[in-house]
């Protein structure tokens, strides 16, 4: 209840900020956030995209994520954007010996703006923001080891342990046309972790989306796509 509240108090207090903002920001500011002038439609479509990198970190290493998206093209400008993914860990800690594995689903909404003079080209570079969010249950264990004092076996283990966690991130980014509706483009991402609830057993080693735990966190995708 406490993370809603907070949650809910932030988008209120960003709400009134970005109204006032608009009313006091000057014509060069108001000019970025609108449309280009010109006879090209507003709705040109949408695109559908898949994530590489995830992909190839989970195929060979201890944790990946498989991530695809959903963009509206809105007159070659703005791109509002769902991404959703499957995070996954398997790892075997070398020096303590303690196993870490979760599974779970993670979503993110945000939007993106073409930078570039020519918003009606084929390539295109964009900045833009996520806000993203996952609930996840986490295993952590490790096998029975002698005690060092009683000598007998002892061990350790939680099991189905309930986490979430909220987090921004920060975009810059580059789509490039290859063929047809065929795209190919890299993103690097700038994350901040803005909420998060954890069990009394610590910091999880893995967050699903958001990757290896801590506050701030750079990532990155090299996306395929798809224009429909």
């Amino acid at each position: 209840m406490i993370i809603r509240r907070l949650i809910s108090t932030s988008i209120l207090r960003a709400a009134i900020s970005f109204v006032v903002l608009s009313a006091s920001v000057p014509a060069q500011a108001q000019k970025f956030f609108s449309f280009q002038k010109d006879s090209i439609p507003m709705f040109r479509g949408f695109a559908v995209s898949f994530d590489l990198v995830g992909a190839g970190m989970m195929a060979f290493s201890d944790c990946g994520q498989y991530e695809g998206a959903l963009r509206i093209n809105l007159h070659d400008e703005w791109f509002p954007i769902i991404e959703a993914g499957l995070g996954r860990s398997n790892h075997d800690d070398d020096v303590t010996h303690i196993h870490y594995s979760t599974s779970a689903p993670y979503f993110k909404i945000g939007v993106d703006k073409n930078l570039l003079k020519d918003k009606h080209g084929v390539n295109r570079l964009y900045g833009g923001l996520r806000y993203a969010f996952t609930s996840y249950k986490v295993d952590i264990s490790r096998a029975d080891f002698p005690d060092p004092v009683w000598l007998w076996n002892t061990g350790y283990g939680v099991k189905d342990a309930q986490c979430n966690q909220h987090w921004l991130e920060a975009v810059i980014g580059v789509d490039a046309k290859i063929f047809g509706p065929l795209h190919l483009g890299w993103s690097l991402r700038y994350k901040r972790r803005i909420a998060h609830k954890e069990g009394d057993f610590g910091n999880t080693w893995y967050v699903p989306g958001y990757g290896n735990f801590g506050d701030t966190r750079l990532g990155g995708t090299f996306n395929v796509i798809i224009d429909i």
